[in-house]
C-alpha cells in the first residue's frame, strides 16, 4: 500500500462512507475484529486530522475500541459487499469474521488493517464518549434512533496514516 497525506486524498469521504462503508477494525491482544460502519466523517480537531465513528455499547467493536489505542477505517472495492455487509451484522465476539471472510491482515502505524482495502486511514484514539439524550437536540433523532436508550460513543481518531493500494 502507498502511503499519502490525507490532505491528497482525491475520494469524497461522503460518498465513502455512506456508500461503500467503512470497516472499522480493532486488535486487542491477538484478536482483531472489524464492523461495517456508515455514520461516520473526516475533519480537523486540535489542529489534526481526523475521522470520527459513532458505535453503539453493545457492539463487539466497542469493547474493543475501549481497549484499544490504535484501530483503522478500511474502505473495501465493491466486490467484498457481500462480506462487509456480513461483518456488519455478526458478532466478533461468537466469531473469526476474518477467517469467515477471507480477509488477510496486516500491520500499519501499529494498527490493524485489511489487507483487501483500497483506501485506509491508520487511528490513534484521542476521544471515547457516549452520548447524552440531553445534548441531541433532535427530538426526531430520539424517537427514531435512540428508543431503545442505548447512546453510541463517540470515537476520534487521529490520523496517523492514509494508504491506497497500488496500482
Amino acid at each position: 500500500m502507498l502511503k499519502q497525506s490525507p490532505y491528497s486524498l482525491t475520494q469524497n469521504p461522503f460518498t465513502l462512507i455512506e456508500n461503500q462503508w467503512a470497516m472499522i477494525t480493532t486488535r486487542v491482544g491477538d484478536k482483531v475484529n472489524t464492523m461495517t460502519a456508515n455514520w461516520g466523517g473526516v475533519g480537523i480537531l486540535w489542529y489534526k486530522p481526523v475521522v470520527y465513528l459513532v458505535v453503539r455499547p453493545q457492539r463487539f467493536t466497542h469493547e474493543q475500541l475501549e481497549q484499544s489505542e490504535r484501530f483503522s477505517v478500511c474502505f473495501l472495492p465493491e466486490e467484498y459487499r457481500k462480506q462487509a455487509t456480513y461483518c456488519g451484522k455478526i458478532s466478533g465476539r461468537d466469531q473469526d469474521k476474518l477467517a469467515v471472510c477471507g480477509f488477510d491482515t496486516i500491520d500499519l502505524d501499529g494498527a490493524p488493517v485489511l489487507a483487501q482495502s483500497e483506501l485506509v486511514f491508520t487511528c490513534r484514539k484521542v476521544l471515547s464518549q457516549q452520548f447524552d439524550s440531553k445534548a441531541i437536540l433532535d427530538e426526531t433523532v430520539l424517537k427514531s434512533v435512540y428508543h431503545g436508550n442505548d447512546f453510541h460513543f463517540l470515537y476520534v481518531g487521529e490520523i496517523l496514516g492514509t494508504y491506497q493500494q497500488e496500482v
